[in-house]
């Protein structure tokens, strides 16, 4: 199978990049032929005045990334297309495009963008679904929420209006693949036909065998800002002195934990940029990891089956995805979303009772197995195109060679 992936790639990588860099990996590994069209926003730091000028047109119809496709399509004819980002400088005139010659397109959803202009639902330190189901999302530009400002939101919530009038999001896309549950159930919500809906979690590329190191750390893995939990963590440490923490992670509130890391009353290291052995390595020496998020609307925790991966349990947050990732008692601990003391309470019983955690990493480990291989992916991933394929052969046949691409 010839396979087309399309990606908006952002300046600074993130789990999205991450994701389509591992998908198409992985259909390489399948004798998959894999077609790559991406975008990268550093392309924005080149833009003279004028184009710069037509950036908020584009983030509503990319007439450029159109005719790029097209004339690919033309060339490569894939015999489907697998969009992951496409914000802002693909955007959703791509469908048109495949549609335009009968291919069936598959969109995965990374971040709730379609249903709130600033991608969280997320807004002034709680979640928020103002803007869930709205044809104008109007509350997400009065607020400013994208990047606080309400010219930017306001394109944003443009992009969101027109094509929901166009009915892009049920004509143009025969199947979207969100990461959990939860997030269906939330797509639904707001309007997308639950039925073109599947559920495909991320994967560990590599199994890194469970764990046989000396387990002697508490650890937290991510960006450092309000909305992970980094200021619940720091708090919650206050009281747990004795219990050796280590952070990875990069972000606004890096500034603090390096002060917190500094001051030796405290256990705290600040660990620098790891590639990913060095990572895993790190993974394989905790006793457990921590997942303190407070954005009820985290979409994925990539870490955190990384972690169950090596046999390590996690102590999340009892909210959202993390609740439904991490098993509260069998493979981690819940505690109460921003609260400190709860979860220094959990920190503490993890700590001193290490027989249990040992029980609940194997746990772990064994959710790992059933759910989060590269070979059990792999089966999902093919279970959704074969359906998008005979959806859309049901209404159409691919048409290369009878249509003309050009504009």
């Amino acid at each position: 199978m010839k396979i087309l992936l399309v990606h908006n790639s952002y300046q600074h990588p993130g789990g999205e990049d991450e994701v389509f860099s591992n998908e198409a990996h992985l259909l390489r590994a399948a004798g998959h032929e894999v077609v790559q069209y991406v975008r990268t926003n550093d392309e924005i730091h080149n833009y003279g005045p004028w184009k710069k000028s037509t950036l908020s047109l584009r983030t509503i119809w990319a007439w450029d990334s159109a005719q790029d496709l097209k004339e690919l399509l033309k060339q490569e004819k894939p015999t489907l297309a697998h969009f992951h980002n496409t914000f802002p400088l693909i955007s959703p005139a791509a469908y048109l495009a495949c549609q335009e010659v009968g291919i069936p397109v598959i969109q995965s959803l990374h971040n709730p963008r379609l249903i709130c202009p600033a991608a969280t639902l997320y807004r002034d330190g709680h979640a928020c679904e103002d803007c869930l189901g709205k044809a104008i999302a109007w509350p997400g530009v009065l607020h400013a929420c994208y990047r606080n400002s309400r010219i930017q939101s306001g394109v944003v919530a443009s992009m969101l209006m027109v094509h929901h009038y166009l009915n892009t999001w049920e004509k143009q896309v025969n199947a979207y693949i969100v990461f959990t549950e939860f997030y269906r159930q939330k797509f639904t919500d707001a309007g997308l036909p639950h039925k073109k809906i599947a559920i495909k979690p991320h994967f560990v590329t590599r199994d890194p065998g469970q764990t046989q190191d000396k387990q002697d750390y508490a650890l937290f893995v991510g960006r450092l800002a309000v909305e992970k939990g980094v200021v619940t963590l720091l708090k919650a440490w206050e009281g747990l002195k004795s219990i050796p923490l280590k952070i990875r992670g990069d972000g606004p509130l890096q500034t603090r934990a390096w002060e917190r890391a500094r001051d030796r009353t405290y256990r705290t290291e600040l660990v620098p940029r790891l590639a990913k052995k060095d990572l895993l390595a790190l993974l394989h020496g905790a006793r457990f990891l921590i997942w303190p998020s407070e954005g009820y609307y985290e979409t994925f925790g990539l870490i955190a089956i990384e972690a169950f991966a090596c046999g390590v349990p996690v102590v999340a947050s009892g909210i959202g995805v993390m609740a439904e990732i991490v098993s509260d008692g069998r493979t981690g601990l819940h505690f109460r979303a921003g609260d400190p003391s709860d979860l220094a309470a959990k920190v503490n019983w993890a700590w001193t009772h290490p027989e249990e955690m040992r029980v609940m990493g194997r746990a772990a480990r064994a959710e790992y197995e059933a759910k989060y291989t590269a070979e059990h992916n792999y089966c999902q991933l093919m279970s959704i195109y074969s359906r998008a394929i005979c959806d859309n052969g049901k209404s159409q046949k691919p048409s290369y060679a009878k249509r003309t691409l050009a504009s």
